[in-house]
């Protein structure tokens, strides 16, 4: 139903921070990213897929690789994991946080909330993405207080 057509790159950034695109006709292979570990078949999605120089992270809480929240109550620090994670997905895909260019966060709590702003900025350094922020009433992960999924377009993030 949505088919890939179009390939956008970037061939200028003038001082106004203005993106000149370029598209181009695309075929190019699904690349699902899992940081070399192996992904169960019984999982109706992937941590990451990769088409050309665009990335789709899945919603990600905050855990560690036993799948145990990292740590409860601190929406502050879960979210910090989840940029862990993503920042790793994406340097396997010779990217960076850097690169991503949107992100939709659904949280619990707006407790402490404001503090998760901090994080982005140790993570978004050279430029920042769009987003959304939705309080919903709960998340799927006992104990996540919050829940990032994000598009990455490496290569796009302006030098440091």
């Amino acid at each position: 139903m949505y088919g890939f057509e179009r390939k956008v790159k970037l061939i200028k950034d003038d001082p106004s921070h203005t993106w000149i695109l370029e598209t181009t006709d695309m075929q190019e292979a699904r690349e699902i990213l899992t940081q070399g570990k192996s992904w169960p078949d019984r999982y109706t999605y992937v941590p990451a897929l990769r088409i050309g120089n665009m990335v789709w992270l899945s919603g990600t809480t905050g855990t560690d690789e036993a799948g145990t929240i990292t740590a409860p109550g601190d929406i502050v620090e879960q979210t910090r994991q989840i940029f862990r994670k993503f920042d790793a997905l994406l340097k396997a895909a010779g990217g960076s946080c850097n690169d991503i260019v949107q992100t939709h966060d659904f949280f619990v709590t707006t407790e402490n909330y404001a503090g998760t702003a901090d994080v982005r900025r140790e993570f978004f350094t050279t430029a920042r993405p769009t987003s959304s922020g939705v309080k919903v009433a709960g998340l799927l992960r006992k104990d996540a207080l919050i829940e990032i999924s994000a598009m990455a377009v490496i290569g796009s993030a302006p030098a440091a």
